[in-house]
């Protein structure tokens, strides 16, 4: 019965964006990473503002009914489009802090002590539930959007459309995508459910999401949706997906991030050292070294804080707890998590880096951490969905899938997100960042918005 139908939405975050979508009438039937290297950058141009309707299949089990076109790639020298791009979509200070906050909240349960490596991207749930709440009425969207911070769809839609534009990098340095789709199940033998034409269009304008018809009973549904996500990470998720025959819709978001140290570790000072795992186990890892006579670093209680600038303005920033204290410690709430990240007393002076390289994946389950949040009512069967479709329509399960990798000359990091329904100064001192035991690190774009944070346990551990 398609009363009793999955509505499915599954997101991972990109950097880059869409256009406005046409008017049409929708109804409903039917990981691993390759390595984007920063030498072999190309511009996509595109123009803002414009959508495709096809109505040709692409294969049998999946036909385009909304295409996005993204953002115009601009050079990394190009100031004058940048600020342009800056001026062009505002982003409050409000907006920033509410995306940080719900970081610090969800990361706060999501980073616990379980003797491994953990990677997580906040922004990638974050707007996986905006265009959840999109299409959510009465007390599922009022649970939604306190979570999100965010006092209604309006503002979430224009401002999550104004940072999407905001923090799109496609560059001969750098990469920060984000990508949004949505999969209509397309049964011809169910006249009566329809998706509603203003949520698709919608998810299209803010937060270009292109839109298929598929085939939920078929392998190859599942197929197309890792081929989407891996094409929309370069290569470096490609998640297993099945599909169920009750499903009805599901959303896909995914954010793959690539960037340059401003200050790239020399490769011939790299050498191999000890790290201190938690169970006082060591293991041997190649530590990347570089000293700074004038930077800036944070003390803090229980730990020190400073941070490596990236070229296209972001940041990639490490927190190292003191001897004896656990990194958990540290992030038990998120008022201790937004302390480590933001507080403390600022000092400038010689800082020694000393960090090990590593790559590694992370799997999370995010569905009891948000009904721990109050996200209660989209998880049951009365939950509304109305604004997406008059069936029955409530989340099952919200996943999210992520790797990170750092080497001597940048970062690179990707996450996939799933979400299932049913229906210069003086010196001051020195600090020594010896990253030569469990510690924190987050990764932030040009305005502060959280990308990725996460504890790194073991270098050593493989990707999954």
């Amino acid at each position: 019965m398609k009363e009793k139908k999955i509505f499915n939405a599954i997101t991972d975050v990109r950097d880059e964006l869409i256009g406005e979508a046409k008017d049409t009438n929708l109804r409903k039937k039917s990981t691993t990473l390759r390595r984007w290297m920063a030498v072999a950058a190309c511009a996509i141009l595109v123009i803002i503002g414009t959508v495709y309707f096809r109505g040709e299949s692409r294969n049998p089990h999946s036909e385009s009914i909304l295409d996005v076109v993204y953002p115009n790639a601009f050079a990394f020298e190009d100031d004058d489009t940048r600020r342009k791009v800056r001026e062009e979509n505002p982003v409050v200070d409000n907006f920033i802090a509410a995306i940080n906050d719900f970081s610090y909240k969800t990361g706060a349960l999501v980073l616990t002590d379980e003797g491994k490596n953990i990677n997580y991207s906040p922004l990638s749930l974050y707007y996986a539930l905006s265009i959840a709440a999109s299409g959510a009425k009465s007390e599922t969207e009022t649970q939604l959007l306190d979570l999100l911070g965010i006092g209604n769809i309006q503002e979430l839609s224009a401002q999550s459309g104004n940072l999407y534009r905001l923090l799109y990098r496609d560059n001969e340095i750098g990469k920060l995508k984000i990508a949004n789709s949505i999969w209509l199940d397309d049964d011809v033998n169910d006249e009566a459910i329809l998706f509603k034409d203003d949520f698709v269009k919608g998810s299209a304008e803010n937060f270009y999401a292109s839109s298929q018809r598929v085939d939920f009973a078929s392998e190859e549904t599942g197929k197309a949706m890792a081929d989407w996500i891996s094409s929309n990470t370069n290569g470096t998720l490609s998640p297993k997906i099945e599909t169920d025959p009750d499903q009805i819709l599901t959303i896909l978001n995914t954010v793959y991030f690539y960037d340059q140290w401003i200050n790239r570790f020399n490769k011939n000072k790299t050498a191999e050292d000890v790290f201190y795992l938690s169970n006082g186990s060591e293991v041997k890892s190649d530590f990347m070294n570089q000293t700074f006579g004038s930077a800036g670093f944070t003390k803090g209680k229980g730990y020190t804080r400073a941070g490596l600038s990236l070229k296209n303005a972001g940041q990639m920033i490490f927190i190292l707890p003191d001897e004896g204290v656990s990194p958990y410690d540290l992030i038990t709430s998120a008022e201790q998590m937004k302390e480590v990240f933001e507080g403390g007393e600022s000092f400038n002076g010689e800082v020694v880096w000393k960090i090990p390289k590593f790559s590694f994946s992370s799997k999370l389950s995010m569905t009891d951490l948000l009904k721990e949040l109050g996200v209660k009512s989209a998880f049951t069967p009365d939950a509304d969905f109305t604004g997406i479709t008059d069936h029955m329509a409530y989340i099952t399960g919200i996943l999210q899938e992520t790797r990170i990798s750092i080497d001597e000359d940048g970062v690179e990091a990707s996450a996939f997100t799933q979400i299932n329904y049913a229906g210069c100064a003086m010196p001051q001192g020195r600090v020594d960042m010896i990253l030569n035991r469990s510690f924190i690190y987050g990764i932030t774009a040009q305005n502060g918005s959280l990308l990725f944070v996460g504890v790194c346990e073991n270098p050593e551990e493989l990707p999954l």
